[in-house]
């Protein structure tokens, strides 16, 4: 990598290490989020946003999580989680229940259909991540590449803004 290199021309951004770097990942990403969200939704019938916080819901347990926290990891704004939740609702996969101790706080558990349709998406997501991401790495370096990429998100996830 070429990181003390100056870009004056747009031959010189295109071209940069640091720019291609980033661009492989994001058509990556772009690119494996499409064929396997599509795979999700044709199996599950449910898209790859819906899939996303049924897995932060299960991975929150029975009390479920406040709206906010459901965008914090999503990264959308209140308007966004409240249309997605609603839809969630609509299809049964959630339900909504006042907060205990702060009844101004509704918190988004998952139905007993919610569990079980990220259960069927995530075994279907999981053999296509097997298959179409892991198994293309060389075995030697899965277990590496991974652990940089949760630390590229963690890292990328504290420099966020706050959402509201």
């Amino acid at each position: 990598m070429t990181g003390g290199r100056e870009i004056s021309t747009a031959a010189q951004a295109a071209g940069d290490d640091r720019v291609l770097a980033f661009g492989h990942l994001l058509g990556a990403a772009g690119r494996l989020e499409h064929i396997l969200g599509r795979a999700v939704e044709a199996e599950c019938g449910v898209g790859h946003s819906v899939f996303e916080v049924l897995l932060v819901l299960g991975r929150a347990g029975a009390p479920g999580l406040p709206m906010r926290e459901i965008g914090r990891e999503r990264v959308l704004t209140t308007g966004g989680v409240t249309r997605l939740v609603d839809r969630m609702e609509a299809a049964g996969l959630v339900r909504r229940a006042q907060h205990p101790e702060d009844r101004r706080v509704q918190l988004v558990r998952l139905t007993a259909l919610g569990e079980e349709t990220c259960v069927r998406a995530a075994r279907v997501h999981a053999e296509n991540v097997q298959r179409l991401f892991l198994d293309r790495l060389p075995a030697e370096r899965r277990e590496r590449f991974v652990s940089d990429l949760r630390m590229l998100s963690l890292s990328a996830g504290k420099a966020l803004p706050r959402l509201h």
